[in-house]
């Protein structure tokens, strides 16, 4: 857990102005430096969480993803945003009933359906917005973008990976440059456990990756994390989400899956994060070992 991060005079002013009197204000960060999140309890008890966002693209993005894509997944199923200032870079939205679901004590049952209903939500967002224009030419090009990056990552990646990696996840990357039409629409792009919460229902929060893409880059985080270790739980996502992957999605899905590898092998060494490495290389193990699915 990071130290305590204490709420800036000018935000708590700010969102005062909005809300109403705060009685109370607890750090809600992430573990990691660029996180600035707060609970904050109004004299009523209700609760709300102010964000501020680590870049001026990601305040952009969830700002966009509340106002416009995040009502599509139903009432309690999103943080509402009450508020935005462009200035702070900060977001005030309500608090969502539930817990990660990754943090609850849950039994095969509900972490079952907790996962179906997390597959059935990101149906309806994929559908949300309108994918014209600029939104269309971003996410057809999105991923020849991911592509394009791959010589930095096994750059930065240096001596980490052999030989035979390098030239395995430098071989998918080119393989997206080749890749036909696919599904679009408007994704979460942050599908990790953490962001799922649990309460009987299931919700989705922290929009500040989200964007119009193909929307198999949603299920990149799974693939590389809960579905390597609990194969019923990606049946469950998917069986929420209404369809399979197709054999393409599939194929992207695989080389999307090197690159995160080296991005997360890479990351987790420099921070000190031995989870976050080992997902990495454990993700390259099933790549090179010709398991990966």
């Amino acid at each position: 857990m990071n130290d305590a991060k204490t709420l800036p005079a000018a935000l708590r002013d700010w969102a005062e102005r909005e809300i109403g009197g705060v009685t109370e204000t607890r750090d809600a960060s992430h573990p990691r430096q660029d996180s600035r999140v707060w609970e904050l309890v109004r004299t009523d008890g209700c609760r709300f969480y102010l964000k501020v966002s680590p870049t001026a693209r990601t305040y952009e993005r969830e700002t966009f993803a509340l106002r416009h894509a995040a009502p599509a997944l139903g009432a309690g199923r999103a943080p509402q945003l009450r508020a935005s200032s462009a200035e702070h870079l900060a977001l005030l939205t309500t608090a969502v009933p539930g817990r990660p679901a990754k943090e609850l004590p849950l039994t095969a049952a509900e972490e079952y359906e907790a996962h179906r209903q997390g597959g059935l939500l990101p149906a309806r967002l994929h559908a949300a917005g309108e994918l014209t224009g600029r939104r269309r030419v971003e996410a057809e090009g999105a991923l020849c973008a991911a592509a394009h990056g791959v010589d930095g990552c096994l750059e930065e990646a240096g001596d980490r990976l052999t030989a035979a990696e390098h030239a395995l996840v430098r071989d998918l990357a080119g393989q997206l440059r080749r890749v036909g039409p696919l599904p679009l629409g408007f994704i979460h792009g942050d599908a990790w456990p953490r962001n799922l919460l649990w309460s009987g229902r299931a919700a989705w929060i922290d929009f500040e990756r989200s964007r119009f893409a193909p929307v198999v880059q949603e299920f990149v985080a799974l693939a590389c994390g809960v579905w390597a270790d609990e194969p019923r739980l990606r049946a469950a996502c998917l069986g929420g989400y209404g369809r399979e992957l197709t054999p393409e999605e599939r194929h992207v899905l695989k080389c999307l899956a090197g690159l995160d590898a080296v991005s997360a092998l890479t990351w987790g060494e420099t921070h000190d994060d031995p989870h976050v490495a080992a997902r990495g290389r454990r993700t390259l193990h099933r790549l090179t070992t010709g398991v990966f699915a």
